[in-house]
Order: structure tokens, then sequence, then C-alpha cells
């Protein structure tokens, strides 16, 4: 009987032993194995990680004028598990906010822990609607410092700042290729609220400050940018082209100091714009550039020897048949020198200048200028234009390629070849960014020029710069783009708008003007294309006559601002009788093979 006693208690101890021991386990499990995962669901209860965002950086132009920064608001937010009086709190907040009954009652109708009621409120109406909830005593609403973006130029720059989403990230311009410096390091606070809905303020302790993003400088001068943009508004009213750009750029260093674009859109209105506003046509529209192309097939053959700037070419009067097709030129031409040519704009000249060189050096001089690759500026969304290798070419391409026919280039890509002849031969990259610095004026970075290559020898360029200042002279098709006090190169552009659908559009060209100032020293370099242009008479729709007037006025201005020194009086003149033509509509249909591609001036994202 004993044993059995003793038997019964054994059992029951072990079984006291083993409950004791599965509750220890499980306590231990609790506690020491689980502790992280239950104390972080505890936690939620009570505590949530508030996001402290970084300050966006400043955009400054080269003189520190600010182009974007930001102004403080708050964005209101709720917890609706805090929410002690749901109806009173939609109806005070929907009267302070301007936010319809209907719609914040069902944003809180659910029981989320984090609601964005509204963004972007100023801080004076968040500060008066925080009051009335605390005399009230209603709790659920919170508030988060934040800023919007603001640009106080309006459209001025447009397509080089570009703008911000709602998280502050950088979409277009810009706002966009600098989001990793602009951006900054956002931080982190840890929050706790008591079972009211109070925050615990020594649970504060638990955050990471910000790092505010840096500040961005520009190459751009705005007192330039306005005078362009001044320039470009008043071509638009003139001529009601259908887009247009103008470009000033530093040759020696890449800077661009102003660049314009119509049409255009307001970036503190950017929901209201349309897109075929919001595109940088300077880098993502190509274009046929027309005669603005014969500085390469010039430079190529007086770098390679082939000829001497007084060389003379026959010019054929004016008609030369070559391959089964016709080229004219827009007066009858006997005998030219090199210099002639790109003064008088030849282009059966320039065709027999690119035939000297043969197609596959010409090829060579047209890569090594930087087209059919990207110019390698900071902003987002840049093409590489449409250049074709020798072998894709028909057997007219020689003779239509060297006056600016079946290529298409970017402005800004014709813009850093006149550039190479102005710096004395050099391709160098543009730039749009001066310096990124920090809040405090730590420079971070303050990027160098980069030259790519030396397109042809200082001799050439020399050669060809003095030809090219005879292009804006009486004698020459661009005397409209004179400056009194000042020798200008430059070359001018007349271009028959390509159709999307093949072949020319009737009576709608291109027209453009590209140069610098001064000749001898050249300070910037200028361009201007208007695409579609109206006039009142068709025979005056010529580069010489419309982008070189345009580019003169720019000039002057730029000049005086920059204070430059005049000189030189050169007389001004506009002979109608110089102006170089495009071919005619019926001839370019003859002269370009139903193979050649047709290229279009629809832009590229």
């Amino acid at each position: 009987m004993k044993a059995n006693s003793r038997s019964r208690c054994a059992l029951v101890c072990a079984a006291f032993i083993a409950l004791f021991s599965a509750f220890s386990f499980r306590l231990i499990y609790l506690q020491v194995v689980k502790h992280d995962e239950y104390a972080g669901l505890a936690a939620e209860k009570h505590v949530y990680k508030q996001v402290i965002y970084a300050e966006r950086g400043t955009i400054l132009d080269a003189n520190n004028e600010v182009l974007a920064h930001n102004i403080p608001v708050e964005t209101v937010v709720a917890d609706a598990t805090h929410l002690n009086n749901r109806q009173a709190v939609v109806d005070l907040v929907s009267n302070e906010l301007g936010i319809p009954v209907e719609q914040l009652a069902e944003k809180l109708s659910s029981e989320r822990r984090y609601i964005v009621i509204k963004r972007e409120v100023p801080e004076a109406l968040a500060t008066a609607l925080g009051e009335k909830l605390r005399v009230r005593s209603l709790r659920g609403i919170y508030f988060e410092h934040d800023a919007t973006r603001i640009y106080p130029n309006g459209s001025m720059l447009c397509h080089v700042i570009g703008f911000t989403d709602f998280e502050h990230h950088g979409i277009q311009g810009v706002e966009a290729s600098m989001e990793e410096y602009l951006h900054g390091q956002d931080g982190y606070r840890f929050i706790e609220h008591n079972r009211v809905g109070q925050e615990i303020v020594p649970y504060r302790g638990q955050e990471r400050a910000p790092r505010d993003g840096y500040q961005v400088h520009l190459t751009v001068d705005l007192s330039l940018q306005n005078i362009v943009e001044n320039e470009i508004d008043a071509a638009m009213k003139e001529y009601t082209p259908q887009k247009a750009t103008i470009i000033l750029m530093r040759p020696q260093t890449g800077e661009i100091l102003a660049i314009a674009n119509r049409p255009n859109f307001d970036l503190n209105l950017r929901s209201e714009a349309k897109p075929e506003e919001m595109k940088n046509r300077a880098i993502i529209d190509m274009m046929e550039p027309g005669s603005t192309f014969k500085i390469v097939a010039a430079a190529a053959a007086l770098n390679e020897r082939k000829v001497r700037p007084d060389s003379t070419i026959f010019c054929e009067n004016g008609l030369w048949n070559f391959g089964g097709s016709a080229l004219h030129d827009h007066r009858a031409f006997s005998y030219l020198s090199v210099r002639d040519i790109l003064i008088r704009s030849s282009n059966i000249g320039a065709a027999k200048l690119a035939l000297n060189v043969g197609e596959q050096k010409f090829y060579e001089y047209i890569r090594r200028f930087g087209f059919g690759e990207r110019t390698g500026v900071e902003l987002p969304g840049e093409i590489n234009g449409l250049i074709r290798p020798p072998q894709s070419w028909s057997k007219i391409s020689i003779t239509r390629i060297p006056m600016g026919h079946e290529i298409g280039v970017t402005p800004l890509q014709m813009t850093v070849a006149m550039a190479a002849i102005a710096n004395g031969g050099k391709l160098i990259t543009p730039r749009i960014v001066k310096s990124i610095t920090t809040s405090e004026g730590k420079t971070i970075s303050s990027p160098s020029p980069v030259v790519l290559r030396q397109v042809i020898s200082p001799e050439t360029a020399r050669e060809i710069g003095d030809a090219l200042r005879g292009v804006v002279s009486d004698r020459g098709t661009a005397a409209a783009a004179a400056v009194p006090g000042f020798t200008i190169a430059g070359k001018t552009g007349t271009a028959q708008k390509v159709d999307p659908r093949g072949g020319y559009e009737q009576g709608k060209y291109v027209v453009s003007f590209v140069g610098y100032l001064p000749a001898e020293r050249p300070e910037f370099v200028g361009l201007v294309v208007l695409d579609d242009a109206h006039t009142s008479k068709p025979e005056l729709n010529y580069g010489g006559l419309i982008a070189g007037p345009i580019f003169s006025r720019v000039a002057e201005k730029a000049a005086q601002y920059l204070d430059l020194e005049p000189h030189e009086e050169i007389r001004k003149a506009i002979p109608v009788q110089r102006v170089e033509k495009p071919m005619p509509a019926e001839r370019v249909r003859k002269a370009v093979p139903a193979e050649r591609v047709a290229l279009t001036n629809a832009s590229h994202h």
C-alpha cells in the first residue's frame, strides 16, 4: 500500500515538475527568443517612426541668384486610433482646410494609424488649426514639418531647372540630373503616445537628424538668360514659329550662359503644362542643320590639306548633275575660293570639298565634331542625333550631307561644333553645372572644363574663322547678324522642314544662325533656331534675314552686359540678293533618293 502511495506521489510530483517546466520554457521563449518581435508589436500600439525630411538643396545661377528653393509648410496627418470625437474632428478640419466633409469622413473611417489629410498647408494655418484642436480637446490630428518647392522666376529656365514630385524627387532638368546632391538624407524620429494620444516627450531621444541637400550652382547667368528670354519672346510674337531655341555658351570652357526654348511652361503651374511645352528642344529635337553644317566639309578639306583657303573650286554656274540628280546653288557661281564657298554658302562648292576628302574621311570628321553622340551636358533626355555610316549612304549622299541634308543634329550639338571653330579646334563638353556646395559654402564638386579631343588644328580653325567673318559682311549671307563695334564670325542655315511621312513640307523651313563674338577672341558662341517661322513674304524666310537679326540683338546686349570693349564699327546692311536659299521642294524630291532616311522633328524623352 505504501509503495502505491509513493508511486502516486512521485507521479504527481513529476506532473507538477513537467507542468512548471513547460511554463518556464514558454516564459523563457516569450521573454528571450520572441522578445524583439513582441516588443515591436507592443510598440506599434503606441510608437511610430516619423520620417524627418531633409530640406532639398537650393538651385542658384552663376551669381548666386536663387532659381529654386523651399518654403516651410506642414503636412496634416491623422491617427485614427487616437480620434476621441470623430465627427467633431471632421467638422473642424474640413472647415479649416477646405476639404469636403464627405471626403474627409471617408478618409477617417478606417482604423489606420497614419492617414495623410492634406499636404503643403501654410504654417500659419496649421498653427491656427492646432490651437483650435487643443482648445476643444480633440485628439488624433498631428502636423509634420515639410517644405514645398518654389521657382521664383516662373517659366524662365523651365527646361533646364526641371521640377519635383510630391515625394521631393527630381523629375526633369537639373532637379532630376542632380537628384543625388539636391535630395539630401532624410532623418527619423520615434514618437510614443500614451493611451490618450499625448506624445511622451522623453522618447524623443531616439532619432537621427536629417542631412539637408547641397546647393547646385549653374553656369547660367540670369541677366544673360533674361536677354535671351526677351528676344525669343519677341521672335515668337513676330514670326509665330512652331518652335524656337536660343543658346549662349563660352567656347573655351563649355559653360552654357543662357538657354531658352519655346514653347515653355511655368514651373509653379506645371500641372497645367502640356507635353509639348515641357520638352527641352535644345537637346531632344533633331533637325537638318542646313548650311550651318558646311563648316564641317570646309574644315575637313582644309585640315586634310586637300585645299587652301584661297584654292578655287568650279561651282558649275549654279547647276551640277551628280549621280543622276541635280544639285543647285541659290545663285550661279563659277569659280569660288574655299573661303567664298562659306561666305556665299555654295551647295556645290561644299559638296566638292567633301568629295575631295572622301566618304570615309568626311564621315570621320562629322563624328569628330561630335555629331551622332550625346554632348554630355548634365541634363536628362539628351539624344544622339542621327548620322548614318558611309555604307548606308546613297550615291549622292556625299553631295547632300555637306549642305546639312540627310542628317539629324540637335541645337546644342550645332553650338558645340561652332565652339570648336571658335576655341582653336577643341571639342569641349558643354556644362550647365558650375559647382556643388553645402549650405555653409563648402565646395563638394567643381567640374573643370573637359576637352574631348582636338577636332582640327588651331591653324584650320583660324582659317575657317576668317572665312566665317566674311559671312557676316556685305559679301555674305548674314550681314544682318552684325553687331556694331565687333567682328562676328558665323554661318546661316535654311533647311526645308522634313515631313514625318517622307520628303519635305512645302513652304516650311527651319532657319538658323550660329556664330561667335568677338571673332578674334571669342567670349561666347550663340545659336538661334526658328522652326516654321511665318513671314509676310516667302523670299524673306531665310536664316540670314530671320535668325541673323535675332542673333545680332542678343549678341549686342550680351556684349554690353559682359562689358566687352568694342573696337570696330561694322556697317549693318541686309542685301536680300545675298541670302542663301534652300533647294526648292521639287528639286529636293529629285535630289534625295527614296531610300534616304526620313528624319523627323519628333522629340525623344
